[in-house]
């Protein structure tokens, strides 16, 4: 189903994920990770992601339209030493190729950012690829900043 012209993302459902929609999203979290550089794996996608609907340990909320999941993003929660507070990471947002470029990304944020108000969290924090010039596009309509002042830093270990 492509969205049609006429049709606005105002038809759009964002709402909290849950195991039921395991396939789902699996599907598009498989091609979220194709879209970084990584192989297909959709057996990997859904033992993750089943993962973590079961444990809770992360937020999904989905983008549905027509019953029909055509995007996601993923929150895990952390936190702030130095403001002794909760955060958010937003660690994934993906919507369906075909969708792109009607809204559903930005309605997903403000969900996003809705439910970190909503749990007293004081920041969402995110990165993304430099070259991923669309998205950082919408990180700095919503009001994102490029951090200044530290570095990033890491070390794999397997």
């Amino acid at each position: 189903m492509v969205l049609q012209r006429n049709k606005s993302a105002s038809e759009i459902e964002i709402r909290l994920a849950s195991l039921g929609d395991l396939d789902s999203i699996a599907e598009l979290f498989d091609l979220y990770r194709q879209f970084y550089g990584k192989f297909a794996d959709l057996q990997g996608a859904q033992s993750f992601i089943r993962e973590r609907l079961k444990a809770r340990d992360s937020a999904i909320f989905v983008a549905e339209l027509a019953q029909e999941i055509v995007g996601f993003v993923q929150l895990y929660p952390s936190f702030t030493s130095l403001g002794m507070v909760r955060i958010w990471i937003l660690n994934d947002l993906f919507v369906a190729e075909e969708f792109r470029r009607h809204g559903i990304g930005e309605k997903l944020m403000l969900v996003a950012h809705q439910h970190a108000r909503a749990t007293e969290a004081s920041a969402v924090i995110l990165e993304t690829q430099i070259e991923n010039r669309q998205a950082r596009a919408l990180y700095e309509k919503l009001g994102y900043q490029v951090e200044k002042g530290f570095l990033v830093y890491s070390l794999n270990v397997r």
